[in-house]
């Protein structure tokens, strides 16, 4: 049999459901609503349709937690203002055709309204009808429309800032290009959203002057009805055909005031993670002492006499007691939230080991790639690194990595932040590779007030240490800094004491941070400025790996890597002779001589060093001739060294110069090595290292006691 092709368009309706027939089918039978007459029954239906519309849009809105979530709020305001303008129109030809036979002929529902919710009168009718049509006119509606208009403007206002926030996030590496455009938008709908309500709202405020004239047309029509046409008395025909026509417009002007408060709930509403409803109950009853003070009043008001003493009492102790229930679960909430914590960490040390049976099979998946630079906080110190609460810690951490980036020579990756219970509250730590490097306090809300050696006096608060230089310091309120910064104390907040103390471990672990991904990305970067050079080097000359481990040297002893030119220009020269690292290093050091002396005396023509004392200096080039690396160093000696070095480095920091001992270059490798750890803030240069501009000035001399 030959198969039949279905157009295209058909096979797509197919494809979608019955979905995609919903809103033709529903103009058509709104249009035939209006033109075709239709029973009783039918009305009854629509009608209780209409109203059970009404109640959804609204519940809809309260549970709504951002206005994106109901974007076909503006269609539906447009349909149900069409529906209600439908119903008018249906239940005013049978009303004027079928009226005269009594009330129930436009069905069950405006009879209801007509009878039941004005008592059958038709004078309060018309009061209760009007009322509640200028309370949706006057009130709800015009509100929402002018709340509407005003977020459609701020909407477009913003729209260019916040694509520029996005582009710098996406810059910065901090979400990808899937998330950069599912943001861009949400940004564009939320501006089509708000200009969308301005204009639906239009139609709300039309529906509700329609809603009065077509009751005032229904009035005098029934009238000339009733009167001319079926022989009934004026006062009869006014009765009659007036509850009908008031009954026709409450059942259409109640549902239309519910819709109107649902647009009034979205258009008003300030973004968050809520609903309208949690929002209400979590921040209207949020404080107990407003619940206490109300509810004192309320009471106080019921022991007045010829007031309703009985309502007052009890809704003011209802008040009273609401406080204290709130009162009482706030209280406890920390304590549950530890159990929790508790609870939780105790089942992941578990593992799942107490039923197997439900634990899922192991996969890949649970291999987590450790983090390369940490940051974990504890709780109290969340608001630091969150933007929604004003913390800048964020943004000084972007500016320390640009630093460090501009300064030494290369970009440290990113820093991942995130909360550990399991810190003290105020605490903070700082990993790397998954190790912790270094961890401190930080009171949020208080300054950290730092003596550099030359304070006068003490203040109140808790005594402590700067985290990243150890030196003495209190933390105190912000009522005191200005007194601590005239006392001489250099005062930080907890953000600057954080970042300050990252930036230093940075700094000091640099060398770590480069990793080969670092290194790649190096010559890369220079390869686009100096393409011939970077080829000529690597794989060619060196390994990638050897360029590693020079680079990682130079860093070990502080020295930046910004002349990446100097150097790979360097290792081309020298690399056929050796391939050591440690050898490359002492010769790239060598050409950048210049750069590590102006690193470490910015600005001076004459350089205030240590040296060796010469009896020292054979001493330790016979142990380098005797061990080759200095190993033939004795113990004793050594620690004589190390003492030495230190007394001499601090000598040279109280003097205010930089403490730097200058050796020859045998031994710079050697000293540098052994002093690293014991005198971490002592440099060790070579001869070959110091320009012949500049002038060598000796203040100490290192030496061993006779």
């Amino acid at each position: 049999m030959n198969s039949i092709k279905l157009p295209a368009w058909m096979s797509g309706l197919g494809s979608r459901g019955g979905s995609a027939l919903a809103a033709p089918l529903l103009i058509i039978v709104l249009l035939a609503m209006m033109i075709l007459p239709l029973p009783a029954f039918v009305l009854d239906v629509f009608f209780s349709f209409n109203i059970a519309l009404s109640v959804i849009v609204l519940l809809t809105a309260l549970y709504t937690v951002k206005p994106l979530d109901f974007m076909a709020f503006p269609a539906i305001l447009l349909v149900s203002t069409m529906l209600r303008l439908s119903l008018n129109v249906a239940s005013t030809r049978i009303v004027l055709t079928e009226g005269h036979t009594g009330g129930a002929a436009a069905g069950k529902v405006i009879e209801a309204f007509g009878h039941f919710l004005i008592g059958g009168n038709y004078t309060v009718g018309i009061v209760v009808f009007i009322i509640l049509t200028i309370i949706n006119f006057s009130v709800v509606t015009k509100g929402a429309g002018r709340i509407a208009e005003v977020g459609a403007r701020f909407a477009l206002d913003a729209m260019p800032g916040k694509q520029m926030a996005i582009d710098a996030d996406l810059n910065a590496g901090l979400i990808g290009e899937a998330d950069a455009r599912k943001r861009r938008n949400e940004v564009a709908q939320e501006a089509e959203f708000y200009g969308a309500m301005d204009g639906a709202s239009k139609y709300v405020k039309g529906d509700a002057v329609a809603g009065i004239m077509i009751t005032l047309i229904n009035v005098i029509g029934g009238l000339i009805v009733g009167v001319v046409q079926h022989d009934l008395s004026f006062g009869e025909a006014s009765k009659l055909y007036t509850l009908l026509a008031i009954g026709d417009g409450l059942v259409a002007q109640i549902p239309s005031l519910i819709i109107s408060i649902a647009a009034g709930m979205v258009v008003s509403r300030v973004a968050s993670d809520e609903d309208i409803s949690s929002q209400l109950t979590n921040q209207l009853f949020a404080r107990p002492e407003a619940l206490y003070i109300t509810g004192g009043i309320i009471f106080a008001l019921g022991l007045i006499p010829g007031m309703p003493n009985l309502v007052f009492l009890l809704l003011g102790s209802a008040l009273c007691g609401g406080g204290y229930m709130i009162a009482k679960r706030k209280k406890e909430q920390p304590e549950k939230e530890a159990a929790a914590a508790a609870e939780a960490a105790a089942t992941a040390a578990a593992g799942g080991a107490a039923n197997p049976a439900e634990s899922e099979e192991a996969t890949w998946q649970d291999v987590m790639a450790v983090d390369t630079l940490g940051l974990e906080v504890g709780y109290r110190l969340i608001p630091l690194v969150d933007k929604t609460q004003g913390g800048e810690l964020l943004k000084r951490i972007k500016g320390i990595r640009k630093k460090f980036a501009q300064e030494v020579g290369f970009l440290a990756p990113p820093v991942h932040i995130r909360d550990n219970l399991e810190l003290k509250p105020s605490a903070y730590r700082i990993t790397l590779k998954g190790v912790e490097v270094g961890t401190g306090e930080a009171m949020n809300g208080q300054f950290l007030a730092i003596n550099p050696g030359m304070a006068s006096g003490t203040l109140p608060g808790l005594v402590t240490v700067d985290p990243a230089f150890g030196l003495p310091a209190t933390w105190i309120d912000a009522s005191l800094r200005d007194e601590a910064q005239s006392m001489g104390y250099t005062v930080v907040d907890a953000g600057t004491v954080v970042a300050t103390h990252l930036n230093h471990l940075i700094t000091t672990h640099a060398s770590e941070l480069l990793g080969r991904l670092e290194v790649q990305a190096l010559l890369d970067h220079l390869q686009k400025e100096t393409p011939k050079l970077v080829e000529d080097l690597v794989p060619k000359v060196v390994s990638l790996s050897t360029l590693q481990k020079v680079l990682q040297n130079l860093l070990q002893e502080g020295v930046h890597i910004r002349d990446m030119r100097t150097i790979i220009e360097a290792l081309s020269e020298y690399a056929n002779q050796t391939q050591d690292p440690n050898e490359l290093t002492a010769m790239v050091r060598v050409a950048l001589g210049r750069a590590i002396v102006q690193q470490l005396f910015p600005g001076a023509s004459e350089l205030a060093v240590m040296t060796l004392d010469n009896r020292l200096e054979r001493l330790l080039m016979q142990a380098m001739g005797a061990g080759g690396d200095g190993a033939g160093i004795e113990p004793g000696l050594a620690d004589t060294i190390a003492q030495q070095a230190a007394n001499a480095a601090q000598q040279q920091e109280q003097m205010g110069l930089s403490p730097v001992l200058l050796v020859p270059a045998p031994l710079r490798v050697l000293l540098s090595r052994f002093l690293r750890r014991a005198v971490p803030q002592l440099k060790v240069l070579s001869h070959n290292e110091i320009p012949e501009t500049k002038t060598i000035r000796v203040t100490s001399l290192v030496g061993v006691p006779m």
